[in-house]
């Protein structure tokens, strides 16, 4: 193998045939990513094999395309077309998507619950016990677990929510996806009536949607009806499910007008009317009680449920009104200072930076987050609202754009320090470059993994990008510092380059195909959450592959350039150099 690859990284060192096809290759190799399917396949594999069967051609030779000055062209081409493959690859980084987290099955499902604004305690139990029961219908589920009236994660308690915690058999055991299974869940809770069902089918971020679009103002009924207007609109976009608003729509209220006047003259305040109304509605503490079996107990007093719905028993309640002559309190009812009826008012008020804010809330199916975002923002870019009205973006694309930053500033951090470490290894700022240029070719099958196996570009994939720089550099290091290291032996370029690669390329293969023997086990992602940690196997096998492989023909002949370069440069210096200094004209005598 080792003397098979001396006359290939002697070919591509001459900028003969092999850089042709590799630069060629892969253009004819991006042409045919974005097409899916076996068509693909098959189209690629034939383009590359007429291409090389062209190329091996004995007439080719005679137009002298790789001799002389045509063949430092043609090498420069050979690198760059290996380079230019990543410009091909942009439809597919499109087609790839981004997300925040992987996609993981961790045999768990969670359901909200949210009966209509106002429902009773009794209400959403019903409601909940029913979707607990629709989901246990099917054989993937093995129980659930349903908590009525308490609080939903960073929500405001309320008893008309209940969240509805669905834990599914093995993963092994069973043959729909966790995913699949919860968009199956979200069809059928469509059907049932009386409650909406928000089906979370990501143990990440808790109960709160993916999707939070901020749409802040001043007035709140303005701010609820365009809020509905953009919901509607978010609910038209593909991948966008379970669409819902902050506020919950209406609730009935009972709305209490206090003649203040009136109160005033008799010496009854707005606190006191309030104080009089919270134990009928809260209830108050009226201590504790010891049941037959010796257990204490809580007592609480309020009015009975019909009670606090009609406004004539409201009515009736008693007010303090100072105290008579005798000094007894005296007492009138509330119906006498105040007016009550029944209405409706907002379910729920948010606030955000100081102003009311209503959140249009959505999961994801079906689709990567990224792309549901960009249609979103897109949609909503031509809604027109009102001035002192505005819509921003919160929720894991936010928190996307910020770890995605993060990522990104440490991998540009980590690049630099490479750079600069290899600096001051090989002491030159040039012989470095040719060892990054590796960087960027194992990107290419970072892609191409991603996009096969259907993942996107997340958090882990990112990690196994970070991990692949110093994997991918560290077999451009073997193979020039070997050069170096010849080459100060009195070895010609050339030769250095070509015995570089016969040595170097036996543990070069060896290191590349333990590091994917290692990554296989993470890439399959077998077991319970595990595929929460394959994009990051995948990410690294496919970025090893390409690099690999175009890194032992491209990075001998990309060093060979840099050379040529600082050849060029240094002779131009030394002939500059060398230029002798004009010779000084002696003045004429001066003539007395």
């Amino acid at each position: 193998m080792a003397d098979r690859y001396k006359d290939v990284i002697a070919w591509a060192l001459d900028h003969r045939l092999m850089m042709i096809g590799l630069a060629v290759a892969t253009f004819v190799a991006a042409l045919t990513i974005p097409a899916r399917g076996i068509i693909a396949a098959l189209t690629m594999l034939a383009g590359l094999w007429a291409i090389f069967w062209i190329l091996d051609r004995p007439w080719l030779a005679r137009f002298g395309v790789v001799r002389g000055v045509g063949a430092k062209v043609v090498g420069v081409l050979g690198v760059l077309g290996a380079m230019a493959f990543l410009l091909p690859l942009i439809p597919v980084i499109g087609q790839v998507g981004a997300g925040f987290v992987p996609v993981s099955d961790r045999s768990e499902i969670s359901m909200i619950v949210e009966a209509p604004p106002g429902s009773n305690l009794e209400y959403t139990r019903i409601k909940a016990e029913e979707a607990a029961r629709r989901a246990r219908a099917h054989p993937e589920v093995a129980y659930t677990y349903t908590t009525v009236g308490t609080p939903v994660p960073l929500k405001t308690p309320s008893v008309d929510q209940a969240l509805v915690y669905v834990k599914l058999v093995p993963k092994s055991e069973r043959d729909l996806h966790q995913e699949e299974l919860g968009q199956v869940l979200r069809e059928e809770m469509k059907q049932m009536g009386g409650a909406q069902v928000s089906v979370f089918t990501s143990g990440f971020g808790g109960a709160m949607k993916a999707i939070q679009v901020q749409m802040k103002g001043d007035d709140a009924r303005v701010l609820t009806s365009l809020a509905q207007r953009a919901a509607a609109e978010v609910a038209k976009i593909p991948g966008a499910v379970d669409v819902g608003l902050s506020t919950r729509g209406q609730k009935p209220e009972l709305e209490v007008q206090l003649n203040r006047g009136l109160a005033g003259s008799l010496g009854i305040t707005v606190g006191q009317v309030a104080q009089s109304l919270r134990p009928a509605f809260a209830g108050i503490d009226a201590g504790d009680w010891v049941d037959p079996s010796g257990e204490t107990r809580d007592v609480t007093v309020r009015l009975a449920p019909e009670a606090r719905e009609r406004v004539t028993d409201l009515a009736q309640l008693p007010l303090v009104a100072g105290t008579g002559p005798d000094g007894v309190p005296s007492t009138l009812p509330l119906g006498q200072v105040a007016t009550i009826r029944q209405g409706v008012g907002p379910a729920q008020i948010d606030h955000l930076d100081r102003d009311k804010v209503v959140i249009i809330q959505a999961n994801v199916a079906g689709r990567p987050l990224t792309q549901v975002t960009q249609d979103i923002t897109a949609r909503l870019a031509r809604f027109s609202l009102p001035p002192g009205y505005e819509i921003t973006y919160g929720g894991e694309s936010q928190d996307q754009a910020e770890v995605f930053t993060r990522i990104f500033t440490a991998l540009g951090v980590a690049v630099l320090l490479m750079y600069l470490i290899l600096v001051v290894q090989f002491g030159s700022f040039l012989d470095p470059l040719a060892i990054l240029v590796s960087l960027p070719l194992s990107l290419i099958g970072v892609v191409l993994a991603l996009w096969v196996t259907g993942d996107t570009l997340n958090i882990m994939s990112l990690i196994g990008v970070i991990l692949l720089m110093g994997i991918v550099a560290k077999n451009a290091i073997l193979l020039i510092d070997f050069a170096i290291w010849a080459r100060e032996k009195g070895m010609p370029l050339r030769e250095a380059l070509i015995d570089a690669g016969r040595i170097r390329l036996r543990p070069i293969i060896m290191t590349t195909l333990a590091l994917i023997a290692g990554m296989i086990p993470v890439a399959i992602g077998h077991g319970e959450g595990a595929d929460f940690r394959a994009p990051l196997g995948r990410a690294v096998i496919g970025g090893t592959i390409t690099s690999t492989v175009l890194t032992l023909l491209v990075i001998p002949t990309v060093y060979e350039i840099i050379d040529d370069f600082r050849s060029w440069a240094m002779s131009k210096f030394r002939r500059r150099a060398a230029q002798p200094a004009g010779h000084p004209v002696p003045a004429p005598a001066s003539v007395e």
